[in-house]
Order: structure tokens, then sequence, then C-alpha cells
């Protein structure tokens, strides 16, 4: 059994880690509270302009953006959105897991992958690994803003897009899709692991219920140039949810791991204090029992 100095040691040092894991999770339901409301208000916009390219799509064809061109998927770009931090459960875990597992379905189908890496632990875990990584942004979580989805989504344009040499031929795209795996947030304790297609963007054709009722616009400029400038912001927006739904819902895992952790040393300081008692109990015991067994002894 442990000496009574040990046991002390070691209900000191949980009490210490209990008092850390319960200003994390403060502080993680602070943050969470402001990444669910930009979610909130994000959702609604987001809404109303996937109906505005459904209805613009439903009138124009694939060749009215290159955003729209399909192609056959021989080379996949993912983004892998993870968080910059750890201490949040197995948020991180099951987004690499299931990108890895996208990765080796890609390539066993012969394609060539590459990703982009969001996040500290997705760049940490793609620079050791054998894909190669396009492009790297650990750290932006601790200071996102709007330009880093706008930057993000023009890697994803240009590696899409077919480019116009300077010989005025055209460069083949790098990239035929771009995927996209995060973590989308729905509740403090529930977080939904997603893939999403990035691009080509696909747009949600009309019901046939609406379009029975669905009368036709005039236009200006022509629904075509509407689309082409329409389609950019789509993206650039559709990455920032993306990175808004990531954020919230790495908070609302880090609380409930870190409220779980809290628990935890609150029931393990109750364990080693009746351990604690029971050892210094039975050293009490082993006194007395010294001592009245020498005052028998000088009888």
């Amino acid at each position: 059994m442990a000496s009574l100095q040990e046991i002390r040691r070691r209900i000191r040092s949980v009490k210490n880690t209990q008092q850390i894991t319960k200003a994390m999770k403060m502080v993680a339901a602070a943050k969470l509270r402001r990444s669910t409301e930009r979610v909130t208000a994000a959702r609604p916009y987001a809404k109303s302009l996937t109906v505005l390219l459904s209805s613009l799509a439903s009138r124009v064809g694939e060749e009215s953006s290159p955003l729209l061109a399909r192609r056959d998927e021989k080379n996949v770009l993912l983004l892998v959105v993870t968080g910059d931090k750890g201490l949040c459960g197995a948020f991180n875990t099951n987004i690499l897991r299931a990108a890895t597992i996208f990765l080796k379905q890609k390539e066993s189908e012969g394609r060539n992958v590459r990703i982009v890496a969001i996040g500290r632990k997705s760049a940490d875990f793609f620079r050791r690994r054998k894909w190669e990584v396009v492009a790297a942004y650990p750290g932006i979580f601790s200071r996102f803003e709007r330009k880093n989805a706008s930057e993000i989504a023009a890697i994803l344009r240009d590696e899409f897009v077919v480019h116009e040499t300077e010989a005025r031929t055209e460069e083949p795209p790098r990239a035929d899709a771009v995927y996209a795996i995060y973590n989308e947030f729905k509740s403090v304790i529930q977080q939904n692991l997603r893939t999403d297609r990035l691009l080509p963007i696909e747009a949600e054709k009309p019901s046939a219920e609406a379009s029975a009722v669905t009368v036709d616009y005039l236009y200006e400029p022509s629904a075509e140039e509407l689309i082409s400038q329409i389609l950019p912001r789509y993206l650039e927006f559709q990455i920032f949810r993306i990175l808004l739904e990531s954020g919230a819902a790495e908070h609302g895992a880090r609380m409930t791991a870190m409220d779980g952790a809290t628990k935890n040393a609150g029931e393990m300081i109750d364990s080693l204090t009746l351990n604690y008692n029971r050892a210094r109990q039975a050293r009490i015991t082993k006194e007395l029992i010294e001592i009245v067994s020498g005052a028998a002894a000088l009888k």
C-alpha cells in the first residue's frame, strides 16, 4: 500500500488537474456560445443562396461556368478540417481516420489524391504521411476570419479550373473533384462526421411541384452571367460555413470532454481520500496496539 505522503501527493496532483479541466470547460463553453451564434446566423444565408443557385441552375447548363464542369475523377483533392488543439475527445481522431479511409479507397480505385490540411492536427498528421499536401493552414482557428475562407476557395478553384497558358493552350486541371471531410455541429454532445463534394458544384434541382408553379424571370445581366458571379461566392461561403461548423463542433467536443474529465477527477479524489483515511486509520490502530503491547510487557 502507498504511504500517506504518496497518497496526499496524488490527491493534491488530481485536484490541480481538476482545476485545469474545470477552467478549460468554462473557456470552451464561452467560445461555444459565440461559435453557435455565428453558425446559426450563417445557416439562413446558406439556405437562401442554395435556393437562388438552384433556380438559376435549372435555366442554364454546365457549360455556363467552369465550376459546374463534370469530369472523370482521375485526380481528387481532399479538404481535411480538424482542430488546432487536442483534449477534445475523439474529435480529431475520427476526422483523420475517415480521411485515411477515404484516401485509401480512392487510391484503390486508381485515383491520384492530394490534401489541403486545415487545422494544426491535420497538418501535423499528413506531414508524416505519403500523400502530397497542396496547402496547410495550422493555427487557422485561433485567428479565423472570412479572408481565410476566401484564400482556401481561391486555391480550390485554381486546382479545379482549366487554365490557359501564355501559348494559348489549355493546361489540364490538377483536380477533377474536390471533397471536404469535417465535423458538423449538431449539439454540445453530438457532432456529425460529413464528407461533402465541393467541386464540381451540384446545385439542387427544384422539385416537380416547385417546377409546376415556377415562373420565368427577366435577368439583367443574363442568367449565365449571374451564375458565373454567384458560384465563386457560393464556394467561398460553403468553405466559410464548414469552418464555422467545425469550430463550433470542436468547442462542443472539448466542453464535453473536459466535463467528463472534471467528474472523473472528482471520483478519483473521493477514492484516494477514502484510501488515505483507511491507511491513516490502520496506522493509528497499529501505533495503539504497539503502545498497549509495550505497556503490557512492562507489567
